[in-house]
């Protein structure tokens, strides 16, 4: 099989990784991948093709901050994606992220629905199936089920500071992306693939008369980076943790959908003997925090993460947006109970014994969830590393060739 994956980043970020990861996986079973991609660098151990340019993708952004038609300009950048698709003649093409100011999508869906070989679409968030937005649920919106229209998110990413085009990116994207005659959704939760389901891709079409394919394949993790460490408190956290019980967030841009303010609110509840840590916080967020509330910057370090996630006592996820919530399973595997909110994917991540499924908000039931982890902390800890199996990476690898195979071996 010769493959042919698309996506912002190769190697990097959590979309990065998935991609890189597949390509050595089919590597290893003899078989080729090429991935092309926009932004930053490539691993040296696989075959990368990088498109586009800084200027490109500046004025891409530019232009959607006016109009808010994302996703229709890098017209130069995406010919030359479809010319070096033509020169490695792929036997199927895996789209991942395809927002991102890099790309022309009107181009691209153009060029795939004529192509004749099949498109595999792995749905890392919302944005495929809305006029504007990758998620929604923090404002309870759903007019993406009918039709988008004056977007309540308008100058959220991809940002506009002018016109709402909602209304005419959706059925821009319902007519390019349901033109496409031999297409396989992949979502990585169950959540997300009813979501799907609700969209304009779950409705009846000329070509999907019983609406889109769409599998569920969970992201998965790499088990020898992600397990127990023996680490110190003191010795990543400082002395400000010594004797206490940590209660750790991680978040890769931390907005109110991912929980700041329910950090904030929750520092003011728990006694002395507990000490909030939140990873991934910038220098204008960090200002906003209180003294009792240790803030350390992003990493890109995983094995620090992993230090990190275990030398915690407790895992908080207080995000109410996740297509899958892949730092819920990082802290299992690494020993770590959690607790998190009944919003989105995030529950689906945690195994039983592993911790606590909460209602948005409820921070007195954080609180008590927190105590009752930390009094009986050695049996939460051997529910998560019983459950930790369920997030080998090899899992998702196979669940993919799989289907790679089965769409090929189709069309062969």
């Amino acid at each position: 099989m010769k493959i042919f994956e698309i996506n912002t980043v190769c190697g990097g970020g959590s979309t990065g990784r998935i991609a890189a990861d597949l390509a050595r996986m089919l590597e290893e079973k003899g078989d080729t991948c090429r991935i092309a991609f926009a932004r930053g660098s490539a691993p040296e151990d696989v075959s990368a093709f990088r498109f586009g340019s800084k200027a490109e993708i500046a004025w891409h952004g530019v232009m959607t901050r006016i109009t808010d038609r994302h996703g229709m300009y890098s017209s130069h950048a995406t010919k030359d994606l479809i010319a070096e698709m033509v020169r490695y003649g792929p036997d199927l093409i895996h789209l991942h992220n395809v927002h991102g100011y890099y790309l022309n999508i009107k181009r691209l869906f153009e060029f795939l629905r004529t192509y004749g070989k099949p498109v595999l679409w792995t749905l890392h968030d919302c944005w495929t199936y809305t006029g504007h937005c990758s998620h929604y649920t923090g404002v309870s919106c759903e007019k993406w089920k009918t039709q988008c229209e004056t977007c309540p998110q308008k100058r959220n990413y991809p940002g506009s500071l002018l016109i709402d085009a909602s209304r005419r990116n959706y059925k821009t994207k319902k007519a390019l992306f349901c033109s496409v005659p031999d297409l396989t959704l992949v979502t990585p939760s169950n959540w997300l693939k009813n979501e799907v389901q609700c969209s304009f891709f779950g409705q009846p079409s000329r070509l999907y008369p019983a609406g889109a394919r769409c599998e569920v394949i969970p992201n998965g993790l790499d088990l020898n980076v992600f397990r127990p460490r023996e680490e110190k408190k003191e010795a990543l956290f400082g002395a400000a943790v010594k004797g206490k019980k940590v209660v750790l967030g991680v978040a890769n841009v931390w907005t109110e959908q991912k929980g700041f303010e329910d950090f904030i609110r929750l520092a003011s509840m728990l006694g002395s003997d507990y000490q909030l840590v939140m990873a991934g916080v910038d220098e204008t967020r960090k200002k906003r925090l209180p003294s009792n509330i240790l803030a350390f910057s992003h990493t890109k370090n995983i094995d620090e993460l992993a230090a990190f996630y275990s030398a915690s006592d407790v895992y908080f996820n207080a995000s109410i947006e996740e297509t899958m919530g892949m730092t819920t399973g990082e802290a299992i595997c690494c020993g770590t109970p959690v607790i998190v909110y009944r919003s989105t994917a995030v529950p689906e991540s945690v195994g039983d014994g592993c911790g606590y499924v909460l209602k948005p908000g409820d921070l007195e039931g954080v609180k008590r969830a927190a105590a009752a982890i930390c009094s009986n902390q050695e049996e939460y800890r051997n529910a998560c590393l019983a459950y930790r199996d369920t997030f080998d990476k090899e899992r998702a690898h196979e669940a993919y060739y799989r289907l790679y195979r089965a769409l090929t071996d189709r069309k062969g």
